[in-house]
């Protein structure tokens, strides 16, 4: 369990095929905090440590993690956004997230607001899929509270610690981001499409 505050950014040095799995290793400034069977939300991704020392760690994603989040398209190099698991005894600044990615979005717009930054990303429709205006999504891992929504689309405002802080600042037009969707949204929508 997760709260989509981000501790720090890793960058990956490493990247190795094993099979259908890759395995990536991180350099960060909690990485030698960090222990072995310690789960740890890369991007948004919920992957469990297999290695660490004093300067990295390293984590392995599965066929159908890749398939899933923009694991599969980061290089050595790129820049991940990471946290680690909740603590029960302390406040819950974002809000819950499971390290569950649901699908990846892409990102259609970015305006400069002189301030903020406005992102706008596209997702497929599927029925768990839902944003209102003032409610949760998380973005690579990122809790942020989203400004405007339709069936497909949302849109986020990014304050300038958000922005220098995560990998917000790395973001185009066109590049792909994990998404989880708000879990009380996607029960609510769950059980109205029952009911229906």
């Amino acid at each position: 369990m997760f709260t989509g505050i981000i501790e720090t950014i890793g960058k990956i040095t490493s990247i190795e095929k094993e099979n259908s799995n890759l395995h990536f290793t991180i350099e960060s400034g909690i990485s030698h905090e960090l222990k072995v069977d310690q789960s740890v939300a890369h991007n948004g991704v919920c992957l469990t440590v297999v290695k660490c020392d004093e300067q990295s760690h390293t984590v392995t994603a599965i066929a159908e993690t890749l398939s899933k989040t923009n694991l599969s398209s980061v290089q050595v190099g790129s820049k991940v956004n990471l946290e680690r698991c909740m603590q029960m005894n302390g406040r819950l600044d974002g809000h819950i997230v499971q390290g569950h990615v649901d699908t990846k979005a892409k990102c259609i717009d970015i305006t400069d607001e002189g301030g903020s930054w406005r992102f706008q990303f596209e997702h497929p429709i599927s029925e768990g899929f839902v944003t209102v205006e003032k409610g949760s999504v998380c973005i690579n891992g990122i809790s942020l509270t989203v400004v405007d929504s339709t069936k497909s689309t949302f849109a986020v405002a990014i304050i300038p610690y958000t922005y220098e802080h995560t990998n917000m600042h790395t973001l185009n037009i066109g590049d792909e981001v994990n998404i989880e969707f708000d879990i009380l949204g996607k029960y609510i929508a769950k059980m109205m499409n029952n009911k229906n």
